[in-house]
């Protein structure tokens, strides 16, 4: 007989969103009241007494909506939460409980109570047990976060959910499959895989969500392949000895003398404990007056007057002279070159005045 499960429905229309979560009503309860009080407990630091206790009435009243009861002991630091006779909804206390959970890792009022919507849901990741060298967890958590949080706030975007680095836990809220890839890309992170991977990756299916003709393909073609490198793990030494070169022999080493068969071979062994002590004294004066004597001689080169270069002043003596020499046979060419010219002007001059003379007759 052929299945009809697929068999379509007269009342299955386009407009019925199937994955639409309705809010449950107290109608919906038919059965009434629960038959036992459930309860959930959860303590809190130091630090935040101040701002739960300006907050509390806040949150009670956000509480009492959903029929369930809230006590805050400052004692002994601790939130309750618990179900009354006016709890309707059997998952109002669940969501109370993830409440003072956000509470208690530092997510403001106002943020935390969106976890009573319903779509909302929260996760707190333990990172600190992922890194056991103390430095090496500051930095991975930092990558988190990133530059001014600007990598914190991508991942927020682009899963359109909220995340709260505090300690030594991650507290997200969102939903479920924003969720999810926060828990993938922290988890990664704290095992040495930057998030700006998972973050280009994110940017690249929220491009290609949008293409309808690509909604029923594969997008392993489009997403980056981040290969980690495997490096050998294999210590090379420093300094590598030729095995070739040594010659063998089937006799073991002589074992290496400890210093007690050293003090014997030297007799230091078999002296007194004050002999001991003046040794060990008047090495150390030794050791001092060596220090000592090396100060005084570099001290000393100070006051060694620096040795005369005869041979290096007369050369430059002689190449002084000779530059003076040149100088003036330059000078003296130039006076015969100007004293010639002169001569010549006066013999033009005088040619001009003969001819001139000549005219007037």
């Amino acid at each position: 007989m052929p299945s009809t499960y697929n068999k379509e429905k007269a009342w299955d229309t386009e407009d019925i969103d199937k994955w639409k979560i309705e809010e449950f009503k107290p109608e919906d309860n038919v059965a009434g009241n629960f038959v036992e009080e459930s309860s959930f407990m959860t303590l809190f630091p130091k630090y935040r007494e101040v701002y739960l206790k300006e907050a509390w009435p806040t949150i009670t009243k956000a509480l009492e909506k959903q029929g369930v009861a809230c006590t805050l002991d400052l004692v002994e630091g601790s939130m309750t939460v618990k179900t009354t006779r006016k709890t309707y909804d059997p998952a109002a206390i669940l969501k109370a409980r993830d409440l003072i959970k956000l509470l208690a890792r530092s997510v403001p009022v106002m943020q935390a109570l969106k976890i009573l919507d319903d779509g909302v849901a929260c996760d707190i990741i333990k990172i600190r047990n992922q890194v056991r060298n103390k430095d090496r967890f500051v930095k991975r958590r930092q990558r988190i976060l990133g530059p001014n949080g600007s990598t914190l706030k991508a991942l927020e975007l682009l899963t359109s959910t909220y995340i709260l680095v505090q300690g030594n836990t991650v507290s997200c809220m969102g939903p479920f499959k924003g969720l999810k890839e926060v828990r993938r890309i922290i988890d990664d992170c704290m095992a040495n895989i930057h998030p700006i991977y998972h973050i280009k990756e994110l940017m690249i299916k929220r491009e290609l969500a949008k293409d309808p003709t690509l909604a029923n393909e594969s997008w392993d073609r489009f997403l980056p392949n981040f290969k980690k490198r495997t490096l050998s793990k294999r210590r090379v030494p420093h300094v590598v000895t030729d095995k070739s070169k040594k010659v063998y022999t089937p006799f073991p080493p002589a074992p290496e003398k400890s210093k007690v068969d050293l003090q014997i071979e030297s007799g230091e062994y078999f002296l007194s404990k004050e002999a001991k002590d003046r040794a060990q004294k008047e090495e150390v004066i030794e050791r001092q007056r060596v220090k000592r004597e090396e100060k005084m001689r570099e001290r000393e080169k100070d006051f060694i007057a620096p040795e005369e270069d005869v041979d290096g002043e007369k050369r430059k003596k002689k190449e002084k002279k000779e530059k003076s020499k040149r100088k003036r046979d330059a000078e003296a060419e130039a006076d015969g070159e100007d004293a010639a010219d002169h001569k010549e002007k006066k013999k033009k001059k005088k040619s001009k005045s003969k001819h001139a003379s000549s005219d007037e007759e």
